[in-house]
């Protein structure tokens, strides 16, 4: 090489601002249809809305209308209370048996012992009540359910329930029926994303179970359930946005013509987002009240789950760390 020429490097290809292109997207959507509409529902919440003559007048109101939803200033009643009762109720009913059933069915359809023939088939079908809109299948069974319906009536016949029963006149009737047609929806649904999290535990890890004599039980609660800690925090966070925004299900199960979104019997199965459609075409700041109390709800049961579920080096060792950073052990 000469003396005086400086060394080109060769050139090269920087391919991380592809990546940017890739998940750009993902960000412009979610700031333009989520994080805008939350900010400015924070920013609705704080006004009143009222409309005359086609004319609304808007007036800011501070924090009065969160008073006004929970009950605490004079004359109000705290219907987001009731209501978020009625909400959690119903995601209960819901939750714990569809994760259980879920669990069960996830264990049978990844079981190498078993010798399952035709998996892919029983996972279809498990998955398919999870494709029907819910409007359908609400509609479906409040005529199944009802009364004089199919169900009602045979039982009636076979002398199992009294003449006068009715479920839709019963709160836990309703409630529990709402609740299992939403297990009957979405545990499919749950089950796949649980078994791909069991498929993604290593073999090598139930083989020298095996070796140790560990039966199938002890592998599945302490080898399985563990290490599905990650996919089970998702499915938990997933199921507490969606049972607290619980709306189709109820809205068309046992509503009665006119009133509204009033949930019967007695308004006891009105959710919370069905108290929100019912303020939003009357009282627009309420309305946004509620949907930032049911926010902060919603947040506070995710960090919940996050801090029960929280783990410390979950895929490999590693003892408690001391103060200082220090651990125990190598």
């Amino acid at each position: 090489m000469k003396a005086g020429k400086k060394e080109t490097k060769p050139k090269t290809v920087s391919y991380g601002k592809y990546g940017y292109l890739f998940i750009a997207p993902f960000f412009i959507v979610y700031l333009v249809f989520s994080l805008w509409p939350l900010i400015n529902t924070f920013y609705y919440s704080m006004f009143e809305y009222t409309t005359r003559n086609l004319r609304t007048t808007i007036t800011f109101t501070g924090l009065q209308n969160y008073l006004n939803v929970l009950g605490i200033a004079d004359g109000e009643q705290g219907y987001f209370l009731k209501y978020l009762g009625n909400t959690l109720r119903l995601w209960l009913l819901n939750f714990v048996p569809q994760i259980l059933l879920s669990l069960l069915a996830a264990a049978w359809l990844t079981n190498n012992r078993a010798k399952l023939k035709a998996r892919g088939f029983y996972k279809v079908v498990l998955y398919m009540p999870n494709i029907i809109t819910a409007a359908s299948i609400s509609l479906l069974f409040c005529a199944l359910l009802s009364k004089y319906g199919p169900i009602m009536s045979t039982l009636r016949s076979l002398g199992w329930i009294s003449q006068n029963a009715d479920i839709m006149m019963s709160k836990w009737g309703t409630g529990i029926s709402i609740s299992m047609i939403q297990v009957w929806m979405w545990y499919g649904n749950t089950m796949l994303l649980l078994i791909a999290g069991i498929i993604g535990i290593s073999p090598d890890i139930y083989e020298a179970a095996e070796l140790d004599g560990a039966t199938g039980r002890q592998q599945f609660f302490s080898i399985t359930l563990p290490l599905l800690k990650p996919v089970m925090l998702y499915v938990l966070v997933t199921s507490a946005i969606g049972g607290l925004q619980l709306f189709d299900i109820p809205a068309l199960f046992n509503v009665g013509q006119g009133t509204g979104y009033v949930g019967g019997p007695n308004d006891t199965s009105t959710t919370v987002t069905m108290y929100i459609m019912r303020l939003h075409n009357t009282d627009t700041g309420r309305a946004a009240a509620v949907s930032v109390l049911l926010f902060i709800c919603t947040l506070i049961i995710s960090l919940i789950f996050f801090r029960v579920m929280q783990t410390s080096d979950a895929y490999g060792g590693g003892g408690k760390k001391k103060k200082g950073g220090k651990r125990h052990g190598k």
